[in-house]
């Protein structure tokens, strides 16, 4: 499984669900992104979306045998519609846990989101997310950002129409920045999409609810491994 963080920030915050899936016995990936936390060097530039899904896309044929279980956040789950629609050998299934960003949203829209989502969320997250965007640096979270509402505006939804792969659609219930709304979208956008909510979560449910997060991921990817066995 590869999970993959949000803007300007780092796999890190990932840590606390990574923990349970090891325990299930899942091999788990962990990447910063280029241009973020301790990638912050392999890019001089913010990459855009595409050249980030690439770049992971790159990861995985290098490192990582056969398909993956992507799991993603927030503007993570742009990369990975960008990657399952580019490279759809490398992905087994998505996980898109309060995808963002929503296209019909302006920026300012956006941004007051963020805000509201933040008192929603556990104080050690906003200490750890503060860190690496120092890290990765105010003016390249800035650049990133842009980059991503130009993504929303004109690729994303094209990006999750041509996912092929089973894709669970998670929103925290408490989640400002992605709506119900915009959930349901999502997984109506890709082939064969369903969604979850979990209570008392916010935008970060990765983060503030793992335990509850592992255990519906661990019961999206268990179909996996019955349909294998139906086929043989």
């Amino acid at each position: 499984m590869v999970l993959v963080h949000g803007l300007g920030l780092s796999g890190r915050y990932f840590v606390p669900l990574a923990r349970r899936l090891a325990a299930r016995g899942e091999s788990v990936v962990l990447p910063d992104l280029p241009g973020n936390g301790r990638s912050r060097a392999a890019a001089r530039r913010a990459p855009d979306i595409g050249q980030l899904a690439d770049a992971l896309a790159g990861l995985q044929r290098q490192a990582l045998p056969g398909p993956s279980v992507l799991v993603a956040n927030s503007v993570g789950c742009q990369v990975v519609a960008a990657l399952a629609a580019r490279h759809p050998d490398l992905v087994s299934r998505l996980v898109l846990v309060g995808p963002a960003l929503q296209p019909d949203a302006s920026a300012w829209r956006q941004c007051g989101r963020l805000v509201a989502d933040a008192p929603r969320e556990p104080f050690s997250l906003l200490c750890l997310a503060a860190f690496d965007y120092l890290v990765t640096g105010p003016l390249r979270c800035a650049s990133s950002f842009r980059r991503a509402l130009r993504d929303a505006a004109g690729s994303f939804e094209m990006n999750l129409a041509r996912v092929s792969a089973p894709t669970l659609v998670v929103r925290g219930a408490g989640d400002t920045i992605a709506s119900g709304t915009w959930t349901r979208r999502v997984a109506d956008l890709v082939t064969d999409g369903r969604t979850a909510d979990i209570p008392g979560a916010a935008h970060a449910a990765h983060y503030s609810a793992p335990d509850t997060l592992s255990a519906l991921i661990a019961d999206f990817t268990a179909e996996e491994a019955e349909d294998m066995g139906e086929a043989r």
